[in-house]
């Protein structure tokens, strides 16, 4: 992270936002598969989410601001309706205690390859937590793959806990691993990003 460097972080309303990060995927590389609006808007209607971005200036023209990183975070519930969200939370159990516990499940989210190693993630990832405590979340929970080693570098470097391993028996590297962070006041304590947080407008 840069010393002394502040992080402009936008947060975004639904449809908006939805419509952001369907653009910005386009420059990561290694998604199997992009997100459309459509699908982003449809997971996160009806529930409380946030959409953030993290945007930076264009070294090749400092007047041009770009978008270069994105988390997107929802809550999820014990009771889920939604398929893919219900095999979540069954997966989750044993590991994740959501009774009478508000929990964020931290979605997707990433850093062009061109812009990472400088603090974004982490100022995004502090930014998600200071939101998550604001709103009443008790933990907050991620899921990756094994494969991406520099983003498992990155969560354990910012005090997640793997709480499940799903190995792949075929391939250990598409092996799914699960990680969670507990959220209260002293999380917020251990923040080291200066963050400037604006809303999209």
């Amino acid at each position: 992270m840069e010393e002394h460097k502040t992080y402009t972080i936008k947060q975004y309303p639904l449809e908006q936002g939805g419509l952001e990060i369907e653009y910005i995927e386009e420059f990561f590389g290694e998604f199997d598969r992009k997100k459309t609006a459509g699908e982003i808007q449809a997971r996160l209607k009806g529930r409380e989410h946030v959409i953030q971005i993290v945007e930076a200036q264009l070294p090749s023209d400092e007047s041009l601001i770009v978008p270069v990183s994105f988390k997107v975070g929802h809550e999820i519930f014990a009771d889920e309706k939604d398929q893919k969200l219900r095999d979540l939370v069954a997966r989750l159990r044993g590991a994740v205690d959501f009774e009478g516990r508000h929990i964020l499940y931290s979605w997707i989210g990433g850093t062009r390859s061109d812009w990472r190693g400088q603090g974004h993630f982490r100022a995004l990832t502090e930014q998600q937590e200071a939101w998550a405590h604001e709103h009443g979340f008790k933990e907050v929970v991620v899921k990756t793959k094994n494969k991406f080693y520099g983003m498992r570098g990155t969560l354990t470097h910012l005090n997640f806990d793997v709480i499940k391993y799903e190995r792949n028996e075929l391939d250990n590297r598409d092996s799914k691993v699960y990680l969670s962070k507990r959220i209260g006041p002293e999380v917020l304590q251990t923040h080291q990003s200066k963050r400037n947080l604006v809303q999209a407008v």
